[in-house]
């Protein structure tokens, strides 16, 4: 009764919170829990130099009243101005851009395995790679026969380039004796020719033997040899099959070179623009295909670690010699089964062909291109390819008289500088630029894209 009759009095809520008052200004404390101290349990009450000061006291020292508990202050009143729900999802998938994305996806985020493992994983790259096939399949019909002949001398390229790639780019092995494999080639498909053995079936298979062996015994060294001194071992080579290919053709009473017959096979005989623009493109889009599979292999894993570095891939388990000479062996047997094609192809071999300069133009066929990529490397190759006859037609434009005299030196230049501003301003070469180009195009409707309020 003696509560009750108190609470019910006049001013019964003043007694309260008053009683509540002294009670704070007896022990002025920070806002906590209460307990025996401010610090842990059996640790000092003073403050150690550099720590935080104690927490503030609390701003008032009026208790909360029964009146203001009960009322409506117990619960916050929302501002007058809070902001509103989100004007709408930035991507809505019902609209016209969202479908858009959908077809022009940079493919980057993959939700399968079955999506991670395509070759072409957007719709927009299989729509190009389509119209692709068919620009070449129909541009025999529209293009001259020196056009096509470029587009052959551009895939050829592209051959060598990609097997290149595999062993500098892939393995990380620098190699200058790419044109000893082409000239290996050239010349034992030359030799069996010499010998009436005139088939692609027999000379083929014979040039990859000879590639296979010079591959593995240029290889040998790579297991020592490092940078620079692998580089100068590749350099010896080129010039010591060279020196072969020219007692070959010196031997031979022809120091003007070999003759090579059109290739047969059964009653179809590859002569003509035409002929050798389907074949040489077809050949190169193989040899894309097994590059880009081999790269995403168990082998093109062990390789990219050993460019990487070869005693971190070696602590993993990777046998660094095995794969070493398996790059060579594969970069060896596909690049003289190029000098084989090349061979057919212009239907005449001379050791003259092959000089140092055509190594040079295949390193900056992978330099230029994208060093360590596929794509890189046909792109390096149809640039390297065109190159020359740009020059040409610019010599020509101020000096016609000049031009014989000024093409090789002004090609010549050209690569190196090339080579030397991709390796400065643009280490990924024109594959980089590409794909700048294309995530920029996947990314346009959304790039700069403001919001707007849901009606």
């Amino acid at each position: 009764m003696g509560a009750v009759g108190l609470r019910g009095q006049s001013g019964g809520d003043d007694l309260f919170e008053q009683r509540a008052a002294r009670a704070v200004a007896r022990h002025p404390r920070a806002a906590r829990v209460r307990r025996g101290a401010r610090r842990r349990p059996r640790q000092p009450r003073r403050r150690r130099a550099r720590r935080a000061p104690r927490r503030r006291r609390r701003g008032g020292l009026r208790a909360l009243g029964q009146s203001a508990a009960l009322g409506r202050l117990a619960v916050p009143l929302p501002a007058r101005h809070a902001p509103g729900s989100a004007v709408g999802a930035l991507r809505d998938q019902g609209r016209a851009g969202a479908r858009l994305v959908a077809a022009l996806g940079g493919g980057y985020f993959k939700t399968s395995y079955e999506a991670d493992l395509a070759l072409v994983d957007t719709r927009l790259r299989r729509v190009a790679l389509g119209a692709l096939v068919v620009a070449l399949l129909v541009l025999p019909r529209f293009a001259s026969g020196f056009v096509l002949d470029l587009v052959s001398q551009a895939a050829f390229a592209a051959i060598g380039a990609l097997a290149l790639n595999v062993l500098t780019g892939l393995a990380g092995q620098i190699s200058l004796g790419h044109a000893g494999f082409l000239a290996a080639g050239a010349f034992t498909t030359a030799a069996l020719v010499e010998r009436g053995l005139v088939s692609p079936l027999v000379t083929l298979p014979a040039t990859a033997l000879v590639g296979g062996v010079l591959g593995l015994v240029v290889g040998m060294p790579s297991l020592r040899l490092k940078g620079l001194y692998l580089a100068l071992g590749t350099l010896a080579m080129h010039h010591v099959v060279l020196y072969a290919a020219g007692e070959m053709q010196a031997r031979a009473g022809g120091n003007t070179g070999f003759t090579i017959p059109p290739p047969r096979l059964g009653g179809l005989v590859f002569r003509g623009t035409v002929a050798w623009y389907y074949a040489l493109v077809v050949l190169a889009a193989l040899v894309l295909l097994l590059v880009v599979n081999l790269q995403r292999s168990r082998a093109g894993r062990a390789w990219m670690a050993i460019r990487d570095r070869d005693v971190a891939a070696a602590s993993v388990g990777i046998d660094v010699a095995r794969y070493k000479l398996s790059a060579f062996v594969w970069s060896s047997v596909v690049t003289a089964l190029a000098g084989a094609l090349f061979a057919y192809h212009r239907g005449f071999v001379s050791v003259e062909a092959f000089g140092f300069f055509v190594a040079v133009e295949y390193i900056a066929m992978i330099i230029i291109g994208g060093l360590g990529s596929a794509l890189g490397a046909v792109l390096g190759a149809a640039f390297v390819t065109l190159l020359p006859y740009v020059i040409d037609a610019l010599v020509a434009g101020v000096s016609p008289d000049a031009a014989q005299y000024y093409v090789f030196p002004a090609k010549f230049g050209a690569f190196g500088l090339l080579m030397a501003l991709f390796l400065l301003f643009e280490p990924l070469g024109l594959v980089g630029i590409w794909r700048r180009v294309r995530n920029w195009f996947a990314l346009w409707p959304f790039r700069h894209r403001p919001l707007r309020a849901s009606s």
